[in-house]
């Protein structure tokens, strides 16, 4: 509960403008191997679209597994703003969506997560109409929203594009073949969502696997609709009547990031880490890598796994890819690792154009690393060195966490308000695994620039 108190008044402070900063820094004497078991969070980048699909039903819906993390809490505000009813205690969640008042989220709220962008199709879907901003900028890269709305205007919607809104309207949704250009998680989820209620059957072709689709079709499925084909690149939503659709109570699927960023740092302190509340499943690109790389991974049952670190790490090549491929969410983390590694490493990201911030700032700690267009060459080093560094997006704050545990002496870590919307307790649940990390309070103060999706 103190932790819970502590988040919410740190979340309350914001710009004019309304986004979020943090003045508190991590400080972090490294070099001292993890131990322990730590328990996965529920996944941020599930949970957001489980609240937002949640719009969908007229009934109560109760979520469990859920994160305290910033992103909820921005998520929090855009469903309140819409007319819903939210209590969130500990890890359970309950929505009430019956008496929503409006079907416009404004650029204000829109603007500070891009994943908030999901009620469009939700809204669409139950109301027939929406009026949602656009997404603010993004610090890793161009990730327009061109697919999501081809996608919808395949099932029948008007949408205009007027002063940065996406104004959409429907008198009738009808289930079509939608084939998408890339696997775009985002456009996959607003076509479901929409698609729900629509008449007949919405097929999408080249859909996005991601687990956090396949969580978001069982949600829809235990409230009532009809979603097949999840995981694969073909999903089928059958459409349902608005009546079909209940409420229900529902965990949230573990945070394969958090998992893997976990991992990643007992491999790389040469540690011995139990990780539990987590699908081993949907981490097996990242636990080939950690094992080239030489550490031992053990499944110790269906949702537990044992990391165990070595002497001397091995230089490896990745290759970032749309899910099962190795995720663009752990490329930076995993960058980390490598900077200790023997030998040469080069990582190449695929996804996007602009998510190799965190390189300036290891070669601060001591790293190698050059940087060449969408292609890193990382020569490892005999050990980083602690030192004063900035987060500029989520997971570039988590490489730099995991530098800070490798390193020898004390690294700082500043522009928090990033680490804070994908990490729940990250200061907790080091200390548990033996770390030397605590956080330091400082006196808030207005940030340069809003909080950027990732």
């Amino acid at each position: 509960m103190a932790y819970a108190m502590m988040f919410i008044e740190w979340f309350s402070v914001q710009r004019g403008d309304g986004s979020l900063q943090s003045q508190d820094k991590l400080v972090i004497t490294g070099g001292r191997p993890l131990h322990g078991i730590v328990s996965v969070s529920g996944a941020k980048n599930s949970v957001l679209k489980l609240m937002g699909a949640a719009l969908l039903t007229e009934h109560p819906v109760e979520l469990h597994n859920v994160p305290h993390l910033t992103d909820v809490m921005v998520m929090t505000d855009v469903l309140r703003h819409l007319g819903a009813k939210i209590d969130h205690q500990g890890d359970v969640m309950i929505i009430n969506a019956k008496n929503i008042n409006t079907t416009e989220a404004s650029y204000e709220l829109v603007s500070k997560m891009r994943a908030s962008f999901i009620v469009l199709g939700a809204l669409l879907g139950r109301f027939n109409e929406a009026r949602v901003s656009l997404p603010g900028g993004c610090s890793i890269g161009k990730r327009g929203v061109d697919l999501h709305i081809k996608g919808l205007q395949s099932l029948g919607a008007e949408i205009q594009i007027n002063q940065g809104y996406a104004e959409a309207t429907a008198s009738l949704l009808t289930g079509k073949e939608i084939l998408l250009d890339t696997p775009s998680v985002g456009a996959t989820e607003n076509i479901m969502l929409a698609a729900v209620f629509a008449n007949g059957a919405t097929v999408i072709s080249n859909a996005a696997q991601e687990p956090e689709i396949t969580d978001l079709a069982n949600f829809l499925n235990a409230l009532g609709a009809d979603v097949s084909g999840a995981g694969t690149n073909e999903i089928i939503i059958n459409g349902v009547s608005k009546k079909d659709l209940g409420g229900t109570t529902y965990a949230v699927v573990p945070d394969r990031i958090e998992a893997a960023t976990y991992m990643i740092a007992a491999a790389g302190t040469g540690g011995n880490v139990l990780l539990e509340n987590v699908i081993p499943g949907h981490l097996n690109s990242v636990i080939r890598k950690l094992e080239d790389v030489g550490a031992e991974i053990i499944t110790e049952g269906p949702n537990s796994l044992r990391v165990i670190g070595c002497d001397k790490l091995e230089a490896q090549n990745i290759v970032t890819q749309p899910y099962p491929g190795f995720p663009t969410d752990v490329q930076a983390p995993f960058m980390s690792l490598l900077t200790i590694a023997d030998g040469v490493s080069i990582i190449t990201e695929t996804l996007y154009e602009n998510r190799f911030k965190q390189v300036g700032e290891l070669n601060r700690m001591g790293a190698n690393i050059q940087l060449q267009g969408d292609i890193v060459v990382v020569t490892g080093v005999d050990e980083l060195t602690g030192t004063q560094v900035k987060a500029s997006d989520l997971r570039a704050g988590a490489a730099l966490v995991i530098a800070g545990l490798q390193a020898q002496g004390v690294t700082e870590i500043s522009e928090l308000q990033y680490i804070d919307r994908g990490y729940e307790d990250l200061v907790g649940k080091l200390s548990g695994l033996e770390a030397d990390i605590v956080r330091v309070s400082g006196e808030s103060q207005p940030a340069e620039a809003s909080v950027p999706a990732s």
